[in-house]
């Protein structure tokens, strides 16, 4: 099932609205059969394993790191193909929670005649479909809000300079995180501010960069910039309030930016707890939220954020340095959001620090 797991994260970034499944066949001892959802999320990772399996699935045992498909889609149920092809043991990490499925998968098996043994490394299997599994039970993507900063807390100088704090080995742990989520936020003075490109620029990850999101409620983004410069062969979307200028919202649209509107808030800016649900709806299961503070506020005043990626450089910047997130209503501790660490790793000379809401 580790192996299973394994070949299930190669997935992440690259097969929504899918989840990342794994698959992992053996028989006599022997692995047979290996197989990942597939970009775009198909073929599935049973599909992917028994055809490399062919004859030898047969009475062979089958690991799969979330219960097997029964509703049919553009294919057929993977239960289904698991049956036909004479296996005659299925482990499952963990059952889908997809309506669809949701323990159907596992009793079509069971009613074949094949042997059903669930719940195998389910914390690990959960983790890993952690933004599908939100977007189904509670229609919002899992998202990881990363910084880069100093060791207090600062994420540019005063004058908004802020190239680079971090180190070249942590930018490259940052790009991988790119390549791992469907989707990367940033808020319209980040583009305003640093034009970046928010792409995977990792050597043979070039194909897995994230659709490039940005929270703009009065269409700030130039369109000279490099994201709408590139909106044609780059996914962009723009989330932004209905009643800005059509004059402005076509120049977007005729460069390719996706036009995506979304609710206010009280403030009249974008309900960022909205915006969430409207990329949900849009298939995104997984976001990371590069900036800027702004940004970070508000998805934290919106209780939107589950993970924290916090790359901190042995550098110091004191009160002059702009924050890492701006003020989002914190009057007592209670109020605060509270995170666990999960890991901690040196990146060359800077530190990455992990961390979960329970």
């Amino acid at each position: 099932m580790r192996a299973a797991l394994g070949l299930a994260r190669r997935g992440l970034g690259n097969v929504w609205p899918n989840p990342a499944v794994g698959c992992v066949v053996v028989k006599d001892g022997r692995v047979v059969g290996r197989g990942w959802t597939q970009p775009g999320g198909r073929p599935h990772a049973e599909t992917e394993a028994l055809a490399v399996a062919g004859e030898s699935a047969r009475g062979a045992t089958a690991y799969v790191t979330l219960e097997p498909c029964a509703h049919h889609g553009r294919t057929p149920p993977c239960a289904e193909a698991l049956i036909a092809a004479g296996v005659a043991r299925v482990v499952a990490a963990i059952e889908d929670p997809d309506p669809r499925v949701s323990g159907k998968g596992l009793a079509m098996l069971r009613a074949a005649g094949v042997a059903v043994v669930s719940g195998v490394l389910a914390d690990e299997a959960a983790e890993i479909n952690a933004g599908f599994f939100l977007s189904v039970r509670h229609k919002r993507p899992l998202v990881t809000l990363k910084f880069g900063t100093t060791l207090d807390g600062r994420i540019a100088t005063h004058s908004g300079e802020s190239r680079w704090i971090t180190g070249e080995a942590a930018r490259a742990a940052a790009h991988l995180l790119r390549a791992e989520h469907d989707a990367i936020l940033i808020g319209s003075g980040t583009a305003l501010a640093d034009d970046p490109d928010l792409t995977c620029r990792l050597p043979g990850l070039g194909d897995r960069s994230p659709v490039r999101v940005v929270v703009d409620g009065r269409m700030r983004l130039q369109l000279t910039s490099r994201l709408v410069a590139t909106a044609a062969e780059i996914p962009t979307w723009l989330l932004t309030l209905a009643d800005g200028d059509p004059a402005r919202r076509e120049a977007y649209e005729d460069a390719g930016v996706q036009i995506v509107d979304v609710a206010p808030g009280p403030d009249r800016q974008i309900d960022i707890a909205e915006a969430m649900t409207v990329l949900a709806r849009r298939g995104v299961t997984r976001v990371l939220a590069e900036g800027g503070a702004h940004l970070a506020a508000a998805l934290l005043r919106a209780d939107r954020v589950d993970r924290l990626v916090w790359f901190r450089a042995p550098r110091l910047m004191g009160g002059d340095g702009l924050p890492a997130a701006m003020p989002f209503g914190i009057d007592h501790l209670s109020q605060t959001p509270r995170f666990s660490r999960v890991d901690l790793r040196p990146v060359g000379d800077d530190m990455m620090e992990i961390y979960s809401r329970p």
